[in-house]
């Protein structure tokens, strides 16, 4: 097997959402063995951390009728009358370009979620209310979309596309995002970076995105095309995502020239599994892959598509989002014992030993939450999937769990964030 081929088929493999499964849980494994550096695992605690998310659902959602886990949750907060006008702005437009714009919307918003800080707050002109984190930075971006600023045609402002995404500066997306230094957004550079680097990475896949100013709602034609008899993968959904998106991650591992995304290295790990071949693959192929904000990307872009009457299948596939409030939950309810008290004592960059450790746990964990809360319930998979587990769920109860136990509400690790991957 050439080089080449040996580099496609690791691509490929990173890019799965198997992948994801598989490394996580050759960590998970070693934590249950005591054999990595910063964190065991206590599944004593399953039981009592299923509950109190059964909890926090029974909460949230009294009936257990249980949304997909999405930015359009976000949307809603405060008020659902955002998107009921959003739906009236749209109403004169024929369905595929609705999913346009609401592709266009969705991508924008969940590009720009990465962690905002606990000092930021977005105050909404219209209601005065004011949001903070995921919520602030969702109904901020609703805003700006809605003003037309990712768009270059003053006459249809509801779009996002190329042209205007390269020509966004910081200093539009601040004043639009309300940041200021007595007001600080994480990562308001590196967030501007990605739009502009979206805005260039659009016209290189114009099989995905179009080949005149492209937009990434038009990702919706390609994902059309590729429905069987009324269905789609969710992989082929995630697939697309990071195909077409991979180039807009600034600073991260590549391989082939191709760069990963959110996958990252870690000496515990054994050469990714590829196919027989005489070469030895190196130690930089001691790779877990992630995909945070590109599967939560993909939750966010199922409704569209269901609009259009499309069915979603293979949803089980998917896997949880590892980010500070799922992983987060999992420290706060004993779940993950930290070995070393530096894991509490200083914020750590992404790529970090226990930063990948934390994530990679966190995953599987996610996985044996749901599967303990279905059983407890008497639902299946189907009925509870792990997308509604998630909104119901596992992140609410995290950042629930965060307030109980410190002030703000503030994670209970500190990440150095340059505003692109949490």
């Amino acid at each position: 097997m050439t080089t080449r081929l040996v580099d496609r088929t690791a691509i490929a493999y990173l890019r799965s959402p198997e992948a994801i499964r598989q490394r996580c849980q050759q960590l998970f494994d070693l934590a249950c063995t005591d054999q990595l550096r910063y964190f065991r695992c206590d599944l004593s605690q399953l039981d009592a951390t299923a509950d109190y998310v059964i909890q926090v659902m029974g909460e949230t959602y009294p009936d257990f009728n249980i949304p997909f886990h999405s930015r359009w949750r976000h949307f809603e907060v405060g008020s659902p009358l955002r998107l009921n006008q959003l739906e009236q702005q749209l109403s004169r437009l024929p369905p595929l370009e609705k999913a346009w714009a609401k592709f266009d919307l969705a991508i924008i918003s969940v590009l720009l979620d990465a962690g905002a800080g606990a000092r930021w707050r977005y105050q909404e002109p219209e209601t005065g209310e004011v949001f903070g984190r995921s919520e602030g930075l969702a109904v901020a971006s609703f805003h700006l979309f809605c003003q037309g600023l990712f768009s270059s045609d003053p006459t249809h402002p509801l779009r996002a596309d190329a042209i205007a995404l390269q020509q966004l500066s910081a200093t539009q997306l601040a004043t639009g995002f309300q940041s200021s230094p007595e007001n600080p957004l994480v990562g308001m550079q590196g967030r501007t970076d990605l739009l502009q680097r979206l805005g260039q990475t659009l016209a290189l896949h114009p099989r995905l995105f179009g080949s005149h100013n492209p937009r990434p709602g038009y990702l919706v034609n390609y994902l059309l095309d590729e429905t069987r008899h009324g269905q789609l993968e969710a992989s082929t959904i995630l697939k697309s995502i990071l195909e077409g998106l991979g180039d807009i991650w600034a600073g991260r591992l590549t391989l082939a020239g191709v760069n990963l995304g959110d996958v990252w290295f870690h000496p515990a790990l054994p050469p990714l599994p590829l196919p027989p071949s005489p070469l030895s693959p190196p130690d930089s192929l001691s790779l877990v892959p992630f995909h945070k904000l590109s599967q939560w990307l993909a939750y966010s872009l199922l409704e569209p598509l269901q609009e259009l009457g499309i069915t979603i299948t293979g949803l089980e596939a998917m896997t949880g989002l590892p980010e500070y409030r799922n992983g987060g939950l999992c420290v706060d309810t004993g779940l993950l014992q930290a070995k070393d008290p530096i894991v509490f004592q200083q914020p750590h960059l992404p790529g970090s030993e226990v930063i990948v450790e934390w994530r990679a746990l966190t995953v599987i964990l996610l996985d044996q939450i749901a599967e303990t809360i279905r059983t407890k319930l008497n639902r299946s998979s189907v009925e509870l999937p792990l997308v509604k587990v998630l909104q119901g769920g596992t992140w609410t109860a995290g950042r629930k769990i965060a307030v109980e136990k410190r002030p703000g509400g503030i994670p209970p690790i500190q990440i150095e964030s340059d505003g692109t991957v949490f």
